[in-house]
């Protein structure tokens, strides 16, 4: 693509406004970071409502409704689940709760919206899809990213072919954690890539499809959980993606889809909502669409109107991130936990 070939405009995004999906009653299972701001990403900039909350304790379920101004706080996931004024649990308990809560919410017949990772690994995420679909209830996981405006248009530009033939990913996620973030802790299934190293490859799966090679090496923290990884993935014809995770120091976070006729580039964080940069193979010319909302997690809500537009269309899946995807993405991720001698206490 020459530069004269690039438009003088990126397309404009086509996520659903919050006033064009129905207002569904979530029930929100953990009390933690994530939960905390996607209630309040929720009632800040969507006509979706927070009902009820389910803990482990009483006292953390109450404590969090009043803070949330929830109105109905229960002492365990069961009785989250059972409560019938709840149409679809946010499940955002630590990675290692993931499947025993996905998979009790769909036993009582709830849709789910699992926080990333799906599970701690593609079997887990396969078990928690696959009951989903036996039940007939939706499921998703929560990769917000790629329900952002932001990343609409990275998708368009990719479905047009601006880019032309696309041959390398390079995408990385670095922040630094101090003790006793629970990222540190092996037995909640700590270490980068399960928070961290998920976003890059998700993001190079997405764009070049599964990977049919993996090559990964890294280190692993104090602690016992992996601190950096750095992984190499071959793609279907032989295209390439190098991604890079750590906890130890904070990276520049940022992504590049390059392509033979143009590459696109995601300033870092490249997971959140920001601007998207296309610049020609020679360099000359670059058109950018510029985020009119650079709000961080508070774009959270992005994925709760992509569930609530599913389930008002009837669908089981997300079409932008199905069951499939996930599995390639952690298929890959499985692959370097292998290669690294990393492992993941059992889920209780």
């Amino acid at each position: 693509m020459s530069s004269l070939s690039l438009p003088d405009a990126l397309p404009a995004p086509r996520r659903p406004l919050p006033s064009s999906v129905p207002s569904l009653r979530w029930g929100v299972l953990g009390t933690g970071w994530i939960a905390s701001r996607f209630v309040a990403s929720l009632q800040a900039s969507t006509t979706q409502r927070v009902v009820a909350v389910g803990s482990r304790t009483q006292a953390s379920a109450d404590a969090f409704a009043a803070s949330a101004r929830i109105n109905r706080a229960h002492a365990s996931a069961d009785a989250l689940v059972a409560d019938p004024e709840v149409d679809v649990i946010y499940v955002a308990t630590p990675h290692h709760l993931h499947v025993a809560g996905a998979l009790l919410a769909v036993g009582a017949g709830k849709h789910v919206l699992v926080e990333k990772p799906l599970g701690l690994n593609a079997t887990e995420a396969q078990a928690i899809s696959d009951a989903a679909a036996g039940a007939g209830v939706f499921c998703m996981e929560a990769m917000w990213t790629l329900f952002l405006p932001r990343f609409d248009v990275v998708r368009q530009v990719l479905d047009a072919g601006l880019l032309g033939d696309v041959r390398t990913v390079l995408a990385d996620h670095g922040e630094h954690f101090d003790p006793p973030h629970r990222i540190l802790d092996p037995a909640m299934a700590g270490g980068s890539l399960l928070d961290l190293g998920t976003y890059v490859t998700t993001l190079a799966t997405w764009a070049l499809g599964p990977a049919s090679r993996v090559l990964a090496t890294g280190e692993m923290t104090d602690t016992g959980v992996n601190g950096q990884a750095a992984m190499v993935l071959t793609h279907a014809g032989d295209a390439t993606s190098v991604l890079h995770s750590t906890l130890l120091t904070r990276t520049p976070t940022t992504a590049t889809i390059a392509g033979t006729a143009a590459t696109l580039t995601l300033p870092g964080p490249f997971f959140m909502p920001g601007d998207v940069v296309v610049t020609s193979a020679d360099g000359s010319r670059s058109v950018t669409w510029t985020d009119p909302e650079p709000i961080g997690h508070g774009a959270l809500f992005h994925s709760a109107l992509e569930v609530a537009r599913c389930i008002s269309e009837g669908l089981l899946e997300s079409p932008l991130h199905p069951a499939a995807s996930v599995q390639d993405n952690l298929r890959a991720l499985d692959e370097v936990t292998r290669q690294l001698g990393i492992t993941y206490s059992p889920t209780p």
